[in-house]
């Protein structure tokens, strides 16, 4: 189902007109609005003027999330404050927090992207929309709640925690589908059980799952514990917030990024070279149409592929592949790369083990170790200690053969690892402390 199909299924070459047009507009604007870019691109020996066609897109310094910090609140925005009609920001673990900035029809456009996709999720009107991320200044919670409400479903505006709450208004509300981390759906799917609740028997439907790398692995153990339909969605405060790019039911192979409002590239994240279609590396977006608070080449640190073969649905987005990680959270141990999704995906293979885990990252002497602790279930814990190391024998030679790395295996008892709301936190890294 296309929400919009006048632009969803814009002809390649119309697209990448409006695009130019778009490009063209927003360097213009922010360069003369924006102390933070004229420097840059006056640095960089670039004018807006010699922004003609994509190709030159490459020319145009990147900008990255210290930037934003430095320009602290508002001084990225190209909107007096009078303009803004809502402030959101990250959480500023690493500093002080980003703020993002939206006019009114900043907003507008925002629920529009986000009614694409939960149309593309399969949902109209007649859905009810049991929304629990968090409400607040993350961009989470409302981007959604706008987006389901302009595609004309009801919302059930839940926000996280309250956990046995939650469980209760899906039974009781009878919502056809659910907003949330897909961790956070496991654990509630998890709770249900403990309730004696059949969550099989809820009237859920699809899960729009996002704000966390997570496997396809993942995705299996959420759609065989819940029966519903599990959807990739992606955004990131910065740039919008959730609905930059869609997974679509009918093709469940990547995400449709809304290029008539997002340039997306994926370069190097060491040489900062533009990658091409296929190949793995950082994403890389630029607004086209954000008022408030427009970015130009943003580095995400999020590592994904772009994919131009032609999707079934019939729209004509790139799509990009589910993002495995963050060039931050990427862990080198002995010189080996290795993502968490990547442990999580040889993980979820193996029979009896639960879908909780965490990595602990140390240092002895000159080298780096890894401790992998996963939860095993009921039936596996109750079982004799000499089939338990079997099982973390054969969990450290998968990891091995598979990723490359040597890791010691830890099978702790079912529920004894930490459950998050929000992102899971799946790795300990204690060579900084």
């Amino acid at each position: 189902m296309i929400y919009n199909e006048e632009f969803e299924t814009l002809p390649r070459e119309a697209l990448e007109a409006l695009q130019i047009k778009r490009l063209q507009q927003v360097v213009n604007r922010v360069y003369h609005t924006v102390g933070f870019y004229r420097k840059s691109f006056d640095k960089a020996g670039v004018s807006p003027d010699e922004i003609r066609s994509l190709d030159d897109l490459k020319r145009l310094p990147f900008t990255v999330k210290q930037d934003l910090r430095d320009n602290y609140p508002f001084g990225l925005f190209t909107v007096p404050m009078t303009n803004i009609v809502r402030v959101h920001a990250s959480t500023g673990t690493t500093g002080k927090p980003t703020v993002v900035g939206y006019t009114k029809r900043d907003i507008d456009t925002w629920a529009e992207l986000m009614a694409r996709a939960f149309s593309s999720a399969g949902l109209t009107k007649n859905d009810i929309i049991h929304n629990a991320y968090g409400y607040g200044l993350f961009t989470g919670g409302l981007g959604a709640h706008y987006g389901a409400e302009r595609l004309g479903a009801s919302v059930i505006p839940m926000s996280g925690g309250s956990t046995k709450k939650q469980i209760l208004l899906l039974q009781d509300f009878g919502p056809t589908a659910i907003c949330c981390t897909p961790s956070y759906l496991l654990f509630l799917a998890e709770a249900g059980r403990e309730m004696g609740v059949d969550m099989k028997s809820l009237k859920l439907r699809v899960g729009i799952l996002g704000a966390e790398p997570w496997s396809e692995r993942m995705r299996d153990e959420i759609e065989s514990e819940l029966e519903i339909s599990a959807l990739d969605i992606y955004g990131l405060s910065e740039i919008m917030g959730p609905g930059v790019a869609m997974e679509c039911i009918e093709g469940r192979n990547g995400l449709h990024v809304y290029e008539d409002h997002f340039l997306v590239e994926v370069i190097n994240p060491e040489t900062k070279e533009v990658l091409p279609y296929g190949e793995k590396g950082e994403l890389v977006f630029t607004t086209l149409t954000k008022e408030a608070f427009p970015l130009i080449r943003y580095r995400t640190k999020d590592i994904s592929r772009l994919m131009p073969q032609m999707c079934k649905c019939g729209r004509t987005f790139i799509r990009m592949e589910r993002v495995s990680g963050r060039s931050d959270d990427m862990l080198i141990i002995r010189g080996v790369n290795v993502f968490p999704s990547q442990i999580e995906s040889v993980l979820m293979e193996i029979k009896g083990l639960e879908p909780h885990y965490q990595l602990i990252v140390e240092r002895e002497g000159a080298m780096d170790t890894l401790e992998i602790q996963v939860e095993v279930s009921e039936k596996v814990f109750s079982d004799e200690i000499r089939e338990l190391q079997n099982l973390e024998k054969r969990i450290t030679k998968d990891i091995k053969d598979y990723l490359g790395v040597t890791s010691r295996v830890k099978l702790v008892e079912p529920k004894t690892l930490e459950r998050f709301e929000g992102k899971a936190k799946r790795v300990i890294d204690k060579r900084e402390i």
